[in-house]
């Protein structure tokens, strides 16, 4: 998938973003950052098709900084955490000068996703990249436009265990529904496709509970 935005900002200050995961990971719907251990980033994303939710817990990783080319590669993988759904992605991002307050990044991903989720939404999730992308640009402007001041710095101070793992504390992202973001029609076309895809998912947990009951 390619996607490409506009964000109201200098190029300088987007390349100093993306290669800050802490300040940029909140950008991304449904995204959250929980750890890092060296080059190590580990966090979720929630998503979900209508009533049907998934977490994925996993890390991501630089595999290439490019400064003078302001490109970065980064690899992401992540398992949910109720289910036997995987996913992994690499994500190429170039960061363009477009003028001194104004920078084009270009996305490029290679997306692999398994489980109840890529079953019912795996058609829509080109049709929603885009729109995840352009509330991507539009919390990473307000991120860029509003620096974090030295008490709120102070306050978001991260803890370590002694392993070197340090913890990151932040708010808990809401879930995407690939239904709400998806443009109308595909919203119309899948939409049906989901619910009954849904309904029978519930209907197979709830045998599942009765059984384990009677066992």
């Amino acid at each position: 998938m390619s996607n490409e935005i506009e964000v109201n900002a200098s190029a300088s200050d987007v390349w100093a973003a993306f290669n800050d995961v802490e300040r940029i990971a909140p950008c991304l719907p449904g995204a959250q950052l929980t750890e890092i251990e060296g080059e190590e980033y580990r966090g979720v994303v929630k998503v979900k098709v209508g009533p049907v939710n998934a977490q994925y817990k996993g890390k991501a990783t630089f595999t290439e900084r490019d400064q003078d080319a302001m490109k970065v590669v980064i690899l992401a993988e992540g398992r949910e955490t109720r289910g036997q759904g995987n996913a992994s992605a690499t994500i190429t991002a170039t960061v363009e000068s477009l003028s001194d307050d104004r920078t084009k990044v270009g996305v490029v991903t290679d997306l692999k996703i398994t489980g109840k989720v890529a079953q019912i939404g795996r058609n829509l999730i080109p049709d929603v990249s885009a729109k995840i992308m352009d509330q991507f640009a539009g919390n990473l402007e307000s991120m860029l436009s509003d620096p974090p001041s030295d008490d709120a710095s102070s306050e978001s101070d991260d803890s370590s265990d002694g392993s070197g793992v340090r913890a990151i504390s932040s708010p808990e992202p809401e879930a995407v529904d690939l239904l709400d973001v998806a443009t109308p029609p595909a919203a119309k076309k899948f939409g049906p496709i989901a619910g009954v895809i849904a309904l029978l998912w519930i209907v197979r947990r709830v045998f599942k509970r009765k059984k384990k009951k009677k066992g």
